[in-house]
């Protein structure tokens, strides 16, 4: 008998199906789960043995909202997923694929949306983009050396404005001609075939173009009428496919539109999947409406599902530049001036400050942000004095509205001045009651964008972490009338069979013949801090960005069979070789 390329050793084993766990065996060769076994596997000849005692052996965690889009060009080991387990991405996401439209029209709908700077991402696309419809990107993907494996959304942004040009697609005087909508049915129906997991749109309207053409106009989604999305949709549910999609927050009773598509009374219902839901500080309500409308659509023969991240929502901030201020007009005004001159002879305007305190007063229009600078940690300054302090506090030292504090160091200092605060996620119960209800879809990292901002490339492990901590409390003398939420064989199925099985793609689960994308974890690793946030190199982009370190956590991580990472170091030939990720496409 031929040797095994790897052995992994009495670990707790996952096997991603939410049954119970056990201690296995686990014999990997040629990229595939050769054999798992309670009894002993004969080592002879075998290289690689790893002694998992103590620790788990799961699935490779797969995330389902990313924005790798342009980073899987020119660094795709995506090794900030991979080194927390992370084994399959999926880009596409919220409109902004990189399929169809051309590469200038790419950089401008993608860079100002997700912070990455237009003069790395421009020049990328230019130089190597030689696609322009899903078929010829998925013969890319086959010969580009993948870090984790790839499944893909084509984006309704990138669609529209490969078929009617950047101007015509974001102007709202202009409907698509049948030609054109037939043009776009073509290129979904070409997607769909070669694999693509489905249609993701936008309806949200702070997300704004870059460039110097079409400059802070929404993305092209947003102009599409319902009946557009409706069409492009009939395609999508004929194959069996996903919408993901994202309703405007200024409108919420917009969810109807999803709702009614993804029902299955008078035709096929349509699977669907919404960012987000979120327990907002500026609006309690909302984690509420949203469930309620989960209910209501499941209820009438829909598939629908929330986007939950299983951790608080917390957002860094630059100044003024943060996404959450195109929510009121003061804000946006600010945001829509690319000229720093002339963006502070605004902020200094009294009739502009009197906007601004009048939105910050309000307390019953619906909004993403709490409009409470006392709750907003100044970081970073050039006024060291201030340094660890609310924005409220100083105010009220310097005896002037908070308001005027924060726009007075902005003009000041502008993207000297770093901030923080929590939206969202900040009541931990209410957070475990949305990540338990299995109308919750488990994702919404972002990973791969706001370089200056959190992506949350550590989700799976925080949410596993959030899990065994409600079970350690139902075990505790003190709390024994607590009720776990889920046992960890359910959280770690929520990280990987159950995203699998909804999007029908080839992965998830630890079962012999399977693909061994496997994940080593040391749990007594878990009692460090995984908010915590770090500085680090972002691979062939000359930038630092925001990212997550846990050190000791994840011991290995193997894609296809292959060893990616050990003890916190990415294997050196992760994105260089054509032996560790893959396109998987949906089946």
């Amino acid at each position: 008998m031929s040797a095994y390329d790897t052995i992994i050793k009495g670990g707790r084993y996952f096997d991603g199906t939410g049954a119970d766990s056990s201690i296995q065996n686990i014999a990997i060769k040629n990229g595939r789960i050769a054999k798992v076994s309670s009894q002993a596997i004969d080592e002879t000849d075998c290289n690689h043995i790893i002694d998992a005692q103590q620790k788990w052996v799961m699935p490779g965690f797969i995330d389902t909202h990313t924005h790798y889009d342009a980073e899987l060009i020119v660094s795709p080991s995506l090794s900030e997923s991979v080194r927390h387990g992370v084994t399959t991405v999926l880009v596409g996401s919220c409109s902004l694929s990189m399929i169809c439209s051309e590469y200038e029209d790419a950089s401008d709908i993608f860079t100002r949306v997700e912070t990455v700077p237009r003069e790395k991402v421009l020049p990328i696309l230019k130089q190597h983009k030689t696609w322009s419809t899903p078929k010829q990107w998925v013969e890319f993907a086959h010969q580009h050396p993948l870090g984790p494996n790839v499944v893909s959304m084509l984006g309704h942004s990138d669609l529209r404005v490969g078929v009617m040009g950047l101007s015509r697609a974001t102007d709202l005087n202009v409907t698509p001609t049948e030609t054109e909508m037939r043009k776009m049915e073509s290129l979904l129906k070409e997607s769909l075939e070669v694999g693509f997991l489905g249609l993701s749109t936008m309806c949200l309207k702070w997300d704004k173009i870059d460039g110097d053409r079409e400059w802070s106009k929404s993305l092209p989604s947003t102009y599409a009428k319902w009946k557009e999305v409706s069409r492009l949709n009939n395609l999508v549910r004929e194959y069996d496919r996903v919408h993901q999609g994202a309703p405007n927050a200024a409108a919420i009773l917009q969810i109807n539109q999803y709702m009614r598509e993804c029902m299955g009374i008078f035709k096929k219902r349509l699977k669907t999947t919404l960012i987000s839901r979120m327990d907002l500080k500026g609006s309690v309500y909302l984690s509420k409406i949203t469930n309620l409308a989960a209910r209501v659509t499941n209820f009438l023969n829909g598939d629908f599902r929330w986007q939950v991240l299983p951790t608080p929502f917390t957002v860094y901030a630059d100044g003024i530049d943060v996404v959450f201020f195109e929510e009121f007009g003061a804000g946006e005004l600010a945001l829509d001036l690319k000229d720093k001159i002339a963006r502070n002879e605004l902020l200094k305007d009294e009739t502009y400050r009197r906007d601004f305190r009048k939105f910050y007063g309000e307390k019953l229009s619906p909004r993403v942000w709490q409009r409470d600078f006392g709750d907003a940690i100044i970081l970073e300054c050039p006024d060291q004095s201030i340094v660890g302090k609310n924005f409220a506090d100083v105010a009220e030292s310097k005896q002037i509205h908070v308001v005027d504090l924060f726009l007075d160091l902005v003009v000041q200092y502008g993207t000297d001045l770093r901030w923080y605060t929590t939206v969202a996620n900040h009541r931990k119960h209410i957070l475990k009651n949305m990540v338990k209800d299995k109308k919750s879809l488990i994702t919404f990292s972002d990973a791969g964008a706001h370089i200056r901002n959190m992506a949350f490339y550590n989700l799976p492990l925080r949410m596993l972490k959030l899990v065994s901590e409600s079970i350690d409390e139902s075990q505790n003398q003190q709390t024994k009338n607590s009720q776990a939420m889920m046992t960890m064989e359910q959280a770690v199925f929520r990280m990987t069979g159950d995203q699998a099985q909804w999007f029908n793609i080839d992965a998830g689960r630890i079962r012999v013949g399977d693909r061994a994308d496997i994940v080593v974890l040391n749990p007594s690793k878990f009692n460090q801090d995984l908010e915590q946030v770090s500085w680090a190199e972002m691979e062939n982009f000359g930038l630092q960005r925001l990212v997550n370190r846990n050190p000791g956590l994840v011991e290995q991580v193997f894609i296809n069979g292959n060893l990616a990472c050990e003890h916190d170091q990415i294997n050196p030939e992760l994105g260089r070789s054509m032996n560790f990720g893959t396109y998987i496409p949906a089946h």
